[in-house]
């Protein structure tokens, strides 16, 4: 297969998704396979929360979208003119997948099978059904796929490298296990956002889409502020209120209640507008609906603070206050050269 043939199947995938918005499904008669797939992906979104309980249909429909957006050819050129991808010897590389975000692990997915190698994918028990269910559109579009995807079940065997995402504690799991393979082991990271008070209210919703898409989940949720001393919140909490429907899913509300009473038993000072909290924390991970803050003197000591703690960060959000950092609202809308922990999957993918 030509990697001509394998983007213009991610290409026709991408067309397939863009079909699905949360505010405009329309059945595009020019996509290939939708008699067979359409209906069952509206019926999978449908479902995923019934999986899922964090995977609501709005959350669910957020990620067709960002892929649908993703995989078009103008970016899977872009993406790949940096690599020689002509004769790659064809190994099988192994997939360990999160389940926190709906399609997390795509982007490994879909690396491996650009690069010319086969997938073994165990995928996560919070997320067994959107990636099977992708999988099967690729091969209907182009059945030579159906000798490069297995979905394993059971115990991992006969790959020649790894990529496995988990908790730090799993982590350290990975490495003893594969530690004669190789591998890439992802491990808890977090994004942090840098603020010095001349935001635009823009910006400030923008943020809120950083802190609560996905119920702030994911890697790349905004979970740390940085201020500077003397900083007011109050333009923070008025922009944020258009994201207050968040409180109406039971989860979040379950995950507010019992982290507030926490917060609140240990005597901690909090922030609080009745869907989220903010705590004064140096730590990067705070809990589900609670957002830690740290004060700072000058921009100098947190470029070079988070400089020091980069192995625990993924994004940094800013109005570039800060070296390559993102725009605010940007964090859950990836490039497809926009590495997970900043490792080349695809240069990894050439050279194991």
């Amino acid at each position: 297969m030509t990697l001509e043939t394998k983007k213009s199947v991610f290409v026709e995938l991408g067309k397939f998704l863009s079909q699905f918005s949360e505010n405009n499904t329309q059945k595009k008669p020019e996509v290939l396979q939708n008699d067979l797939f359409f209906d069952d992906c509206i019926q999978l979104i449908k479902l995923s929360q019934s999986h899922n309980g964090w995977y609501t249909p709005e959350q669910v429909y957020f990620s067709l979208q960002s892929w649908a957006t993703a995989l078009t050819e103008e970016n899977l050129n872009q993406w790949l003119a940096a690599y020689d991808l002509e004769d790659v010897k064809t190994k099988n590389i192994a997939l360990i997948l999160a389940g926190n975000i709906p399609l997390v692990g795509f982007h490994d997915f879909l690396s491996v099978l650009i690069t010319g190698h086969n997938v073994m994918v165990k995928t996560s028990s919070n997320d067994q059904h959107l990636l099977p269910f992708l999988a099967k559109y690729i091969i209907a579009v182009d059945p030579e796929f159906a000798n490069k995807i297995t979905f394993v079940e059971g115990k991992l065997e006969n790959f020649d490298a790894v990529i496995a995402t988990g908790s730090n504690n799993t982590a350290r799991y990975f490495e003893y296990y594969f530690k004669d393979k190789p591998s890439i082991i992802r491990k808890s990271r977090n994004s942090v956002a840098v603020l010095n008070g001349k935001e635009t209210k823009e910006q400030l919703v923008a943020l809120g889409e950083d802190i609560f898409r996905y119920f702030g989940l994911g890697c790349r949720n905004v979970s740390k502020l940085f201020v500077p001393k003397g900083y007011s919140f109050n333009a923070f909490f008025e922009a944020i209120f258009e994201h207050q429907d968040v409180i109406h899913y039971e989860k979040y509300a379950n995950n507010y209640d019992y982290n507030k009473a926490v917060f609140l038993m240990s005597n901690f000072k909090l922030l609080d507008n009745g869907f989220l909290t903010l705590k004064e924390d140096k730590s990067h991970a705070s809990p589900i609906s609670s957002v830690f803050y740290e004060f700072y003197d000058n921009i100098e000591e947190i470029q070079t603070r988070l400089q020091i703690e980069n192995e625990q960060i993924q994004c940094i959000v800013s109005n570039n206050l800060i070296e390559n950092s993102i725009e605010f609202g940007q964090t859950q809308k990836p490039k497809l050269w926009d590495y997970a922990d900043n490792i080349d999957t695809i240069s990894f993918l050439l050279t194991t």
